[in-house]
């Protein structure tokens, strides 16, 4: 009965998940390699997450997500957050209005379905925390009214690694609340020379909205019947698990490298993003590959290295590769 009830879910997942297919035909018309990101803004976008991309500055992280709301008819905010920015200038604020006599709400840059946090670490900590009570309850409050936001609703958040000087870390609770945290490498050698001829003519690409709202929200609903084998379920938990008890799955040596380990929201947000994962390749089951796949995106920024660990050297990717190699796979 089961096996049944998976071919016929494979055969609607195959025939709706046509459009990523499109989606990443329209992106790539302006991102020239960075697959690895585009398929994580996708998976934010389609398990109704945020993401932190980090990396260094020109890796074309504003046009991706610029390309990706111009592609799905969304709108799309930039907001450049600086050591002087307000809370105020995120959400919005309450005007007076002479002639009326009465105060009236202007609505802040956070009212649209794609947000570009850049440098989210330049910001003191009340606005960061304005921002992720907005990304945690997608609402708003301005004065004593609140405010829905539209759905999709993606912030995608950007830290640069490089300058550390006049930055504010965020801290553990506040990164928890990102589904994904990427982090963006250097182009090959022949993405870079496409990139630099690209940029040298004179044709710049135009990217059309192919991918309605309204579609994307069909498809969020349907990756929620992707099966997932209790097999699964199990290797997930034991991944979770694994960070914060490491000496039960005989990691001995991860016990004193780790602070503490990921929180529930670390096993939500694993099987939410292996579903969508399997979506994108448009399969209607969940293999382990996937969770394998998006692991390290998902734990990254959960798990909390010793003083020890940071001593050695010894990073979160480090970390998870172990357990990875160490639990079994179903």
């Amino acid at each position: 009965m089961i096996q049944k009830e998976i071919e016929l879910i494979d055969q609607k997942i195959s025939k709706e998940s046509a459009f990523i297919d499109e989606l990443f035909a329209e992106i790539n018309k302006t991102i020239i390699g960075q697959q690895t990101m585009i398929e994580r803004l996708l998976i934010g976008l389609l398990g109704s997450g945020h993401i932190l991309l980090e990396g260094v500055p020109g890796l074309a992280k504003t046009l991706a997500i610029n390309t990706l709301s111009k592609a799905i008819k969304g709108d799309f905010n930039r907001i450049q957050f600086t050591p002087d920015l307000l809370p105020s200038d995120v959400i919005g604020t309450l005007v007076y209005n002479i002639k009326a006599g009465d105060f009236s709400i202007k609505k802040g840059p956070i009212f649209a379905n794609f947000i570009l946090a850049d440098e989210i670490n330049r910001a003191p900590a009340k606005v960061q925390s304005a921002l992720l009570e907005a990304m945690q309850e997608k609402q708003v409050t301005i004065g004593d009214e609140t405010y829905f936001l539209d759905e999709p609703f993606l912030v995608l958040a950007t830290q640069n690694p490089v300058e550390q000087e006049g930055t504010y870390p965020l801290p553990e609770a506040q990164t928890d609340r990102f589904m994904l945290k990427t982090i963006i490498s250097y182009p090959d050698k022949e993405d870079e020379k496409n990139i630099m001829r690209n940029n040298l003519s004179n044709k710049k690409p135009v990217v059309k909205p192919i991918v309605s709202v309204k579609k994307i929200i069909e498809a969020r609903k349907l990756i929620h019947e992707i099966y997932m084998d209790p097999k699964i379920e199990n290797y997930i938990i034991d991944i979770v698990f694994a960070t914060r008890n490491p000496e039960n799955y005989q990691l001995d040596d991860l016990k004193n490298l780790i602070n503490f380990g990921a929180s529930p929201r670390g096993s939500i947000n694993l099987a939410k993003a292996a579903k969508v994962y399997a979506f994108i390749k448009r399969r209607g089951y969940v293999i382990p590959e996937d969770v394998r796949a998006v692991c390290h995106d998902v734990l990254r920024h959960r798990i909390g290295l010793s003083y020890e660990a940071e001593a050695e050297s010894i990073t979160t990717e480090q970390v998870i590769d172990k357990i990875l190699n160490k639990i079994e796979v179903p």
